[in-house]
């Protein structure tokens, strides 16, 4: 069975959390996470470059050792030192240490003290109030451990949109194979860009001979095959993803793709307005009476009921139909609309390349600009820069884009939002820089009151340019933290500063209603990609992906602006 890198990724995030639990030298367990993570960042399957023969080693962060861990994994879907630690910690400890609050320490006091194993077994201590009683807990903690993992129910059996396009393009790859298949497109709400999905429609056209169905109910991949016939196919793959195959006709295949890719509410808006001109729209066609009047295109079904054709990210029922009739829909911001990057990170703090090969790299996409912001000191288990090695930084820039590499770096910096507001280097070090990303790292947990007088008091700052990742949040991990975002925007419309759209696939954070919200008070949203390697540019699909949602143009992007009409911009915050 084919190995993804999310699967990969999984086996090394699963070691790390089992040397967590046994309190493992945290330098040892950070390179298995840093491992994870550049695999899933990969933009190539690990899988094809062993089989090209090429050296993993030569991927950051991935040394020896990790790299014979990784072939291993590839070859018998384990390792054997992760076998060893299963043996010595029980698995389902590793679930509760992805609850915020429980470290390895709470982990072990949990298990030895009520017998909590499982998180069954933690929801239902926490509901009995016996967390509360232990030293150290209270009920501040079990009130945040209940909220918690009602949140992760709502969200079992979702996978990130990232993991789920590694399983959806090597499917749609394979299917495109099969003999007689003309097109394979994945619909739902994958295609609508969501972030997360539940199971993955793919949608082909075949001529009647063609064995695609069969080879998809025979992927190397499906667990089981739930439902098997002429046209219509549902299997669940290995990783518990549930995938359904629908073929249709050529003349079937714009309704049908509209069908399948969704959102139902929009769906119910369609078929109301085909209705009242007397006809009737499904995944065959659209029809008046028995009479096929279209349905080849998407924009053929459109054009029936009396509207262009709306793009997959705005068919969520939130004013498209409007906007489609009153000929208001947005000429969404596209990956090829950038002209740079501006928040990237290097080895000088926990990213894993250096200025040059970030640059050749940034270069090598067509963009013209990219904005090194590594982390400031606050952080100090990412090797934060304080004044002296910022400073030092600015000069390796400044030498840098001496050379005219064909592309120009940006002296920026990741600066701590502090919990009274305060930015983490003083202002006459940040006053020399083209931009300041600042970010709430910390407290967490602070009132909804306190959480957003903090970051407003820290957008008022001489040197303030960007709010990073605006509500914290990590996808399925980590709830955003408790502000007034909506406040927050109006505050970047009177400061004329802005917010970012982090593209990574954990975060995607500015939300979708969020970036609309910024849209509509004249906000720009900046689309950055947080990479820390050079692979995390690849991120950035996602990031306009989560901006298109938000119904964002070029015009609503900062860094869609040429370097020329950027600079004035950024000095206006500075």
């Amino acid at each position: 069975m084919p190995v993804h890198n999310a699967d990969i990724a999984a086996k090394l995030d699963e070691i790390a959390d089992l040397l967590e639990i046994e309190d493992a030298n945290p330098f040892r367990i950070r390179a298995y996470r840093n491992a994870a993570r550049t695999l899933r960042d990969l933009s190539r399957e690990v899988t094809s470059l062993l089989a090209q023969g090429e050296d993993l080693t030569e991927l950051p962060g991935i040394g020896k050792d990790l790299a014979g861990k990784i072939e291993d994994i590839v070859k018998t879907g384990t390792t054997p030192m992760l076998d060893e630690h299963r043996r010595a910690v029980p698995p389902t400890l590793v679930e509760l240490l992805k609850i915020p609050g429980l470290g390895p320490k709470r982990v072990k006091t949990l298990s030895r003290t009520l017998g909590i194993r499982t998180l069954k077994d933690l929801h239902h201590a926490a509901r009995t109030g016996r967390i509360s009683a232990l030293t150290g807990f209270g009920e501040k903690l079990e009130r945040q451990i209940l909220h918690e993992l009602e949140a992760r129910a709502g969200a079992e059996g979702r996978f990130k949109l990232a993991t789920a396009a590694q399983y959806a393009e090597a499917l749609v790859a394979y299917l495109k194979a099969s003999p007689g298949v003309g097109r394979v497109v994945a619909a739902g709400s994958y295609r609508r860009a969501r972030e997360t999905i539940g199971d993955l429609d793919i949608l082909a056209t075949a001529r009647a001979d063609s064995p695609v169905m069969d080879r998809f109910v025979s992927y190397d991949e499906v667990e089981a095959v739930l439902a098997h016939g002429g046209t219509k196919a549902t299997v669940r793959l290995a990783c518990k993803l549930q995938v359904d195959l629908r073929v249709v006709g050529e003349e079937s295949y714009g309704a049908a793709l509209q069908y399948f890719t969704g959102s139902k509410a929009h769906n119910i808006v369609l078929r109301q307005l085909a209705q009242q001109r007397g006809l009737k729209v499904n995944e065959y066609g659209v029809f008046k009476e028995e009479r096929r009047v279209a349905g080849q295109t998407e924009e053929s079904v459109y054009a029936a009921v009396g509207l262009p054709w709306i793009p997959p990210e705005l068919r969520e029922n939130r004013g498209e139909f409007d906007a489609a009739r009153e000929g208001r829909l947005p000429q969404l911001v596209q990956l090829g609309d950038l002209r740079g990057d501006l928040h990237a990170h290097t080895n000088a703090t926990d990213g894993r390349n250096n200025l040059t090969e970030m640059a050749r790299t940034a270069r090598a996409r067509g963009f013209e600009y990219l904005a090194i912001c590594d982390h400031s000191q606050r952080l100090a288990m990412t090797h934060g820069l304080d004044a002296k090695r910022l400073l030092a930084q600015l000069d390796e820039i400044d030498r840098l884009n001496e050379t005219k590499p064909g592309i120009t770096l940006l002296k920026g910096i990741e600066v701590d939002i502090l919990e009274d507001g305060r930015l983490d280097l003083p202002d006459g070090v940040l006053g020399r820089l083209d931009l300041v990303v600042a970010a709430v790292h910390s407290h967490f947990n602070l009132s909804r009151e306190r959480q957003t007088e903090r970051i407003l008091r820290a957008m008022d700052r001489p040197h303030f340019t960007i709010l990073a990742h605006p509500s914290g949040r990590l996808i399925q991990e980590r709830e955003p933290y408790d502000v007034d975002l909506p406040r927050l925007i109006r505050q970047a419309r009177e400061r004329q500063c802005f917010l970012e759209v982090n593209a990574h696939p954990e975060r995607l954070d500015l939300a979708d209603a969020y970036c609309r919200m910024a849209k509509e008070e004249g906000v720009l949203v900046s689309i950055n990609s947080d990479a820390h390697s050079v692979l995390d540019f690849e991120n950035l699909r996602f990031g306009v992906g989560q901006a298109r949602r938000g119904w964002l143009e070029p015009t609503d992007v900062l860094n869609s602006r040429p370097l020329s009409a950027l600079r004035p911009l950024l000095q206006r915050t500075m």
